[in-house]
């Protein structure tokens, strides 16, 4: 007989009727292993209450006692009651966070980065999501002006937060120039979510003469006054030379300094009333505003708090800086071995790096042994100069230059989880075209130098 919960559901993702859950893993010895359950079978629904995410599946399956609606490899669909001890796991992991596709973006944002991509992207690169599961799932920032009123009210019901949102810009005007025609809805969803007790960790991207100076000014004294707006990050815009409605961003240092300075009041009050500076700036504005000089410049600690905003470029540097004066005694020893066994180590980094960590390895101990290797973008070009975007073909069209008896180490934020470069390279692939072994290691400063030492060593 066939589960009712379980009809009607669909294989292809996008689709809002998609509502199987699709088993990855599942634990040995735990309440799915004991009901048999294996990877590739479908959850449909929790005690009649079909699954959409993950969240649905932690809410719904709350309870030591519930019914799941499953189909099993051989297409057999039914439903089975699973119980648990107080506290245990049911054992279940699964393909995705969200179960009935991906809601993309319906924006127009002048400044969007998946816009400016090569027409040869891989179609995961050029995915514009604007869904608020994954913000809270994964951190991803979303504009809200594709969320319905019954997301609202089930995010206000089971108080998911906290959520990452992009604001960019208050005045109504020019938030639809920015964003696009569905921007105000954005912001009338952003204060409901907000009036029910939603906490936002909001986003600014700054677009030279559209949302800098006064504009930035209004936006942040709107948000200072949301208290549930626990704080704004603001990034600069990016652009690649795949794209001709831009030419700057804030890579000048006169230009740099002026957000700098403008931000500077905000996060001395917000200091002094709620103990932390609530407006952050990413490293780039610091980088481009004090080249030469950037490490005398960066915020300390205590501002950044627990560095939650570090994928968004924001504490990285200095998050460096405390590792590198941490790993003084590692450094020292690397030192010693690159000495020993005259070895010279290149370290690739993005041209966003040069004052910072190419800067301390160059003041260090092991300056003339672990050398910075700066790789200019030339595959996305623009302004984009992060360590993170560099490409295989750029890499390895830079690497050629270096003695086959040097090592050449990339680090780990240039490859996916699946190990590809954003040119769809691998480690394997840079080493053939390069025609130079090459060694990827962490990003992580005490990692990176003990995984260097063990290299030399050989």
């Amino acid at each position: 007989m066939e589960c009712k919960a379980c009809a009607g559901v669909r294989e292809y993702p996008g689709d809002p009727a998609r509502t199987a859950a699709v088993i990855l893993e599942v634990e040995e010895d735990s309440p799915a292993y004991d009901a048999g359950f294996e990877p590739g079978c479908k959850i449909c629904a929790v005690d009649g209450h079909p699954l959409r995410d993950v969240i649905d599946w932690q809410w719904y399956s709350a309870d030591d006692e519930i019914g799941l609606s499953y189909i099993d490899l051989d297409g057999e669909s039914g439903t089975v009651v699973l119980e648990r001890e107080e506290g245990e796991n049911w054992g279940i992991t699964f393909d995705g966070a969200v179960f009935d596709g991906i809601r993309t973006c319906r924006n127009a944002c002048v400044f969007c980065f998946m816009r400016q991509l090569p027409e040869e992207s891989r179609d995961t690169l050029v995915l514009r999501d604007d869904d608020w599961r994954l913000s809270f799932l994964q951190g991803n920032f979303v504009t809200l002006t594709n969320l319905s009123e019954e997301d609202a009210e089930l995010i206000v019901e089971r108080q998911v937060s906290p959520l990452r949102v992009s604001l960019h810009a208050i005045t109504p005007e020019l938030r639809k120039k920015m964003i696009g025609k569905h921007a105000p809805h954005g912001v009338k969803m952003l204060e409901r979510l907000l009036e029910g007790g939603i906490e936002v960790h909001a986003q600014i991207v700054l677009v030279p003469g559209i949302n800098d100076g006064d504009e930035l000014k209004k936006t942040l004294a709107w948000a200072y006054t949301h208290p549930g707006i626990e704080n704004v990050g603001i990034v600069p815009l990016g652009f690649t030379k795949h794209q001709t409605r831009f030419e700057k961003s804030f890579d000048e240092p006169d230009d740099a300094r002026a957000v700098v300075e403008a931000v500077e009041p905000f996060q001395r009050y917000a200091l002094e009333d709620r103990g932390h500076p609530w407006v952050h700036l990413a490293d780039e504005f610091y980088c481009n505003a004090y080249p030469g000089d950037v490490l005398a410049h960066i915020p300390p600690a205590s501002n950044y708090g627990d560095f939650s905003m570090f994928e968004d470029g924001i504490g990285i540097v200095r998050s460096q800086m405390m590792e590198w004066d941490e790993s003084a005694d590692a450094i020292e020893r690397l030192a010693g071995a690159l000495e020993e066994y005259d070895a010279h180590v290149y370290y690739v980094l993005g041209a966003a790096q040069r004052d910072c960590m190419a800067a301390m390895m160059d003041e260090s101990p092991l300056a003339g042994r672990l050398i910075p290797l700066i790789v200019k973008n030339e595959y996305f070009g623009g302004n984009v100069d992060v360590t993170g975007l560099l490409c295989g073909c750029d890499v390895a069209h830079a690497i050629r230059g270096v003695s086959a008896h040097d090592f050449v180490v990339l680090p780990r934020i240039m490859f996916n989880a699946d190990g590809y470069t954003l040119d769809d390279m691998t480690v394997d692939d840079i080493r053939d075209t390069a025609g130079l072994p090459v060694t990827v290691v962490s990003c992580s400063v005490p990692e990176f130098i003990e995984q260097i030492e063990e290299l030399v060593a050989g």
